[in-house]
């Protein structure tokens, strides 16, 4: 989706660079940024072992951090940006917040949301799957490989 000069995959990129923080910090590659008229109004990369935290996703980080940014848990007209599809604690997390728009980088078939075939989103929610799903699924791949070793 063309938002002004910027779309998604303007801001996909920005998620990039959010998992990339994560990678530096030897966690799971995750980034996430949401957005709100064409601004970000809040960023998050994964910190479950920084934090010993299971619930400390990108996607919870940058939840929090948003719903302070806008002084409200209702992130309407907002999207969320995130590089892997949301497992199913972000995605009701996602629904909670009634956010506009769901826009990912890869699927994530193993814990991803869309593998139920319940409705887990609001129902007023957007999704965008597969938005620069190559260089969102390497980073994960190659942070795996490397950890194999």
């Amino acid at each position: 989706m063309k938002l002004g000069v910027f779309s998604d995959e303007h801001f996909m990129k920005e998620a990039l660079k959010e998992a990339e923080k994560a990678r530096l910090q030897n966690e799971v590659p995750v980034g996430a940024v949401i957005v709100f008229d064409k601004r970000i109004i809040s960023r998050g990369h994964n910190l479950t072992e920084t934090l010993n935290d299971v619930t400390a996703h990108a996607e919870m980080q940058a939840f929090t951090s948003a719903a302070n940014f806008i002084g409200g848990k209702y992130l309407k007209d907002c999207t969320l940006y995130v590089t892997l599809e949301p497992c199913v604690m972000c995605a009701g997390a996602a629904y909670w917040t009634q956010i506009s728009r769901v826009v990912f980088g890869a699927y994530d078939e193993k814990r991803g949301f869309s593998r139920l075939s319940a409705p887990i989103l609001h129902p007023s929610t957007e999704v965008v799957g597969g938005v620069m799903a190559e260089a969102c699924g390497n980073l994960i791949t190659e942070f795996f490989k490397e950890k194999r070793k």
